[in-house]
């Protein structure tokens, strides 16, 4: 199963962060023509998820966090200050998994791949695995 990593930089304590072409040409690169790419966070207070790249859609998905985890009595804030971050995470999910057809990442027509920093700003390492079919 080919694997690659790659870093992200983020600038800011929240934000949100397109990251597909550089999985499409990860992808690209490991020559798998059909099958299943895995797209994977391995950090507690960033996430990925895909939607549209609109600049509206992106202010809103930072203010729906921020809403939903604005409280000041957060029991992990004790020993960090970021349990907003490791909630949020927790419900979006550190992976997507999506098909692999002629070589390139199947994507609907606005569909991106996002990282969403919730911890920032951060170096994260972003892990790319396909599957390839067998079939």
């Amino acid at each position: 199963m080919p694997r690659i990593q790659f870093a992200v930089q983020s600038s800011r304590r929240s934000e949100v962060l397109d990251i597909t072409d550089e999985v499409s040409a990860k992808v690209a690169a490991m020559g798998v023509e059909q099958g299943l790419v895995c797209v994977s966070v391995a950090h507690c207070t960033c996430a990925l998820y895909v939607n549209e790249n609109e600049s509206g859609l992106v202010a809103d998905t930072l203010r729906l966090i921020e809403e939903m985890s604005q409280r000041n009595d957060w029991r992990h804030d004790r020993i960090d200050d970021n349990a907003a971050a490791h909630l949020a995470a927790s419900i979006i999910g550190s992976s997507v998994v999506l098909p692999v057809n002629g070589g390139r990442v199947e994507l609907g027509t606005w569909q991106r791949i996002m990282l969403l920093e919730l911890d920032g700003p951060r170096r994260r390492r972003v892990t790319v695995q396909v599957v390839a079919d067998g079939s």
